[in-house]
């Protein structure tokens, strides 16, 4: 008789940020009928979610494609700290929830009978980070699929969770990953993108809203368009004065900006700014990601007190909205 080779197998790591509240991510995630929201890819649909949550408890799902074709898994809760970790095996099963080999889904008789699901959740001023281990999943194109899987579920998970959050982010959320050149800025606005575009795009409103408010800001260059240059200066009350620039490389009204900044105060070290405007029931949510040439380059500018700049200047760009911009435009 010929037995399967066992196919070389892996870690899938997805981390994911979800504006969210702890709490809320964690009961999307162990609650049945909230599971049945999110669960499985992109196109398929969650008709049955059983969990059994409790160390040595069952779980059984259903995810249904496209072609109405349906397909079962089931596991056993490992490893349960509230609001923190779940470690849950994870198996092919039919409706009864029997484990059944890779090829009763067409997988290969060499799929591992059995995987291992870690997720583990972190909260920082209501966000909720989330870490997903897949341990031991077949390496090549079945981790491929299994990536691309779990990362559009997560993304109805996403979107779940910003219809049921009563939180409309009026704080600024700021994120430095450990081990990243990023930073990755959140703030809403009640306002419509093409107004908060509008705002962000007028040289003469910049100096009401642009860094803190102690600084003066003029205007010396500012053209929002592609290969157009920029450059603001800053002076502080003793006379100090700043200046910053950089090039445009993309303005899609409203929804889109591409830019460099370059401290003059540290010339060579160029970060890429991207600006996304999305539309949420009729207000704004501004996702900034600033893209560092190096973590040093980063961990340099927070040092600089960025994090009280960045909060600041959402805060005065939401006030002067609030302020003028219904009469302005």
């Amino acid at each position: 008789m010929t037995q399967a080779i066992p196919l070389p197998t892996g870690d899938l790591v997805i981390e994911r940020t979800f504006y969210a509240p702890l709490e809320e991510v964690w009961n999307a995630w162990t609650q049945p009928e909230m599971v049945k929201k999110w669960w499985g890819p992109r196109e398929y649909t969650s008709p049955v979610a059983i969990i059994d949550f409790r160390v040595g408890g069952r779980t059984l799902n259903c995810m249904r494609g496209p072609d109405g074709k349906d397909i079962w898994s089931t596991g056993v809760y490992r490893e349960i700290i509230p609001l923190k970790k779940v470690v849950v095996t994870d198996s092919f099963a039919d409706e009864q929830g029997n484990v059944v080999p890779g090829s009763y889904y067409g997988m290969g008789d060499d799929f591992p009978l059995e995987l291992l699901l870690t997720v583990t959740f972190t909260e920082d001023h209501g966000i909720t980070h989330l870490k997903l281990i897949h341990s031991g999943m077949p390496l090549g194109e079945q981790m491929d699929g299994a990536r691309d899987g779990w990362s559009t579920s997560l993304d109805k998970l996403e979107n779940l969770l910003m219809e049921k959050s009563e939180v409309k982010m009026y704080k600024t959320n700021f994120i430095a990953e450990p081990g990243k050149s990023m930073v990755v800025i959140t703030r809403m606005f009640d306002e419509p993108p093409d107004v908060v575009y509008k705002v962000l795009t007028d040289a003469g409103q910049i100096p009401y809203w642009w860094g803190p408010a102690e600084y003066e800001t003029v205007v010396d260059h500012f053209h929002p368009e592609e290969g157009g240059f920029w450059r603001f200066v800053q002076t502080e009350k003793d006379g100090k004065r700043y200046g910053f620039h950089g090039v445009f490389h993309e303005a899609t009204a409203p929804s889109r900006m591409v830019y460099t900044s370059e401290f003059e105060g540290v010339p060579g070290h160029a970060t890429l700014i991207i600006n996304t405007l999305e539309n949420v029931e009729g207000m704004t949510k501004l996702t900034q990601k600033y893209l560092f040439e190096s973590e040093e380059d980063r961990d340099g500018m927070i040092g600089m007190d960025m994090r009280r700049g960045v909060e600041e200047t959402m805060d005065r760009l939401s006030m002067l909205l609030k302020e003028c911009c219904p009469e302005v435009y």
